[in-house]
């Protein structure tokens, strides 16, 4: 039921937003060279890598000088790049990863391999289901890149207490799955994406 409910929903939403997708296609494409796509290697469910699609928001090679975004002002963002980060509007081509079956909807954001390698035996049950777009998680840490952007050290923060605390609200959210849960954390996720949002 919910692999059926996650395609039906993708080819909506992906049908919906394509001419938002075509002009931010033309706009990043026009801005710098390196494509209109970013695929980022991330592991999913049982630990398979897969390639995880994103509007690419970062200048050509970015990834080299590391995995994290420091913050709105990293200054590997592209102008293009901040407002559809602003407004969550990268993650759309996930919905591809949906339909081609690496990803669900809703379910544990999946993590680079670098990150998954510091998981505890209990930590990687998360593996066991299909990462998703969006998840409790997610919408906690709406502004994680500013949280890590005020960081002396930013990649110390998210191993100590960004990283846990996302794994913490994952295994309560996949102890209790169910369709209704998922709507409801899809229709909080929607109104965060908001302009007009309370933050």
């Amino acid at each position: 039921m919910k692999r059926l409910f996650d395609i039906v929903v993708s080819m909506i939403v992906l049908l919906v937003f394509l001419p938002v997708g075509l002009v931010i296609s033309v706009w990043v494409a026009l801005e710098s060279r390196g494509g209109v796509f970013y695929r980022q290697e991330r592991v999913g469910k049982d630990g398979v890598p897969f390639k995880m699609f994103k509007f690419r928001s970062m200048k050509k090679n970015a990834d080299r000088e590391g995995t994290l975004t420091v913050g709105m002002r990293d200054p590997r963002i592209t102008r293009s790049g901040y407002v559809i980060r602003k407004y969550k509007l990268d993650e759309f081509p996930q919905f591809i990863n949906v339909l081609l079956g690496d990803m669900s909807i809703v379910g544990p954001r999946p993590e680079v391999q670098e990150y998954v390698n510091l998981y505890s035996l209990e930590q990687r049950k998360i593996l066991a289901v299909r990462p998703g777009i969006t998840d409790y998680a997610s919408l906690e840490f709406f502004r994680e890149n500013e949280l890590l952007g005020n960081s002396i050290d930013p990649k110390k923060t998210y191993i100590e207490e960004i990283m846990p605390a996302k794994i913490a609200l994952n295994m309560q959210c996949i102890e209790h799955p169910g369709l209704a849960q998922d709507i409801k954390i899809m229709w909080r996720t929607f109104m965060k994406m908001l302009p007009s949002a309370k933050r």
